[in-house]
This record gives C-alpha cells, structure tokens and sequence, in this order.
C-alpha cells in the first residue's frame, strides 16, 4: 500500500510510514489540542519537504489568521504559496434543510475545491472542521451527506484530513457522532493541562499503535514521542 508521509515527528512510526494514499482522516479533539497546527504542519510539511501541493479548505476560519498562525512556526508560506505549492480557498456555505438544495450547494463548492486542487496540483487536502460543516445542515442527511461530501473528496485524488471538535472526553471522537464512521482513519488529540497526548482510534489498512502517546507543540509544531506511552486513565 502507498503511503503519504505527515512529516510530524513521531506520527509515521506509528502508522507504518504514513496515512494510506487516497484517504480521508478525521482528526479530532477538544478546544486547544492543536487541531488546527496538526493540519497545517501536514500540509506544509508536504510542501516544504515533498515537493507535494496542499490546500487549506476552511469552513469558518479568516484566511488571514490561518497564515499568521503557520508564520508564528516560522513556516514561510508566502514563499510556497509564490511556488504553487501551498492555497487556503474559504467554503461557502449556507444553512440549508432541503436535502436537493443541499445536494446543489455541495456540488457547487466540490466543484470550486476540485478547481482549486486542479490549479496547484494538491495532493494534499484538508477541511476544517466537519463540525461547521455539519451545523450547515439538517441533522436527518448529515450523515449521508457527509458520506457523500467524503466520497466526491476522495475523487480529487489527495490524501486528505479533515478536523472535528469534540467535547473534553477520551471516547468522543466527533460532534455529531457520525463523522468517525464516514472516515478511513481517526486520530485523537488531548490536552489535559499540561499534557498533551495523541490515540490512533483507527487507521484502515494498517497495523497502527493502539496505544496513546505524549505529544507537545514546539517552535517547529507538533512533535509525538513515539517510544512512550500514557495510561488511558490519565487522558480526560
């Protein structure tokens, strides 16, 4: 199987080299567990170390902020978006409860997502968050419409990561309950102050570790220490 190396330290050890080429992986976690400079780092990393393209697709977020906080890690991104290697496209979406409209409005933005993808090359992908996603539509198609929206992404042909905010709890892996399913892999950021940890909940295709390890962020982002592990009770 090919396999799409994060360059997060620490990470590729435990997935057997990387995340399988083509899928969709959740990451998810609570209010500062470093979603957002997980994300990033995945994408720039692919720029800056594999000549690979990203883009940053976001659902909420200011396009301004999102460079400022990849600059604050000294992470030259003016410089790759120069080179075509690195784009941040806002979605736009509105609350929608018809299931045709609904179907209309995705297409309309997959289809500006795929433009943008086509326009750098992007082998990388990430959306963020499916909660702001999943807060755009009624809760009796979420499901099906996030499976779908999921799909249609994989056709892009990026590996791509996708964020979910969850409540402080170790076995809530998504807002909605649903995300976790639609997704090829999960992986869980916790930050119980002052340590931070990282459980691999799944990852199809692979033999990944099954136990959760400490995690930091550092000047240079986010590092896991692959040879440790953290009690499951000291996770909250």
């Amino acid at each position: 199987m090919e396999r799409v190396k994060t360059g997060i330290s620490g990470l590729d050890q435990l997935i057997q080299g990387g995340i399988p080429k083509g899928s969709n992986v959740l990451i998810s976690g609570g209010t500062g567990t470093g979603k957002t400079i997980f994300t990033t780092q995945y994408l720039y990393n692919g720029a800056s170390q594999y000549n690979e393209a990203g883009l940053f697709v976001t659902l909420e977020g200011s396009v301004r902020d999102i460079s400022w906080n990849m600059e604050s890690f000294q992470w030259d991104i003016k410089k790759l978006q120069d080179e075509g290697l690195f784009n941040i496209y806002r979605l736009n979406l509105g609350y929608i409860k018809n299931k045709d409209l609904t179907e209309n409005r995705i297409d309309e933005q997959l289809r500006e997502i795929e433009k943008r993808v086509e326009e750098i090359k992007a082998k990388r992908l990430v959306v963020d968050s499916t909660t702001v996603f999943g807060a755009y539509i009624d809760a009796s198609i979420l499901r099906t419409t996030l499976f779908q929206f999921c799909d249609r992404l994989k056709a892009f042909g990026c590996t791509t990561l996708l964020t979910a905010e969850t409540k402080p709890k170790k076995s809530v892996f998504s807002a909605y309950g649903v995300e976790e399913f639609v997704a090829d892999g999960v992986i869980a950021l916790y930050f119980t102050p002052p340590n931070r940890s990282i459980f691999i909940r799944k990852m199809r295709g692979s033999d990944h570790s099954k136990n959760i390890h400490p995690a930091n962020i550092t000047a240079e982002g986010f590092v896991i220490n692959a040879k440790d592990n953290v009690l499951w009770d000291a996770v909250q």
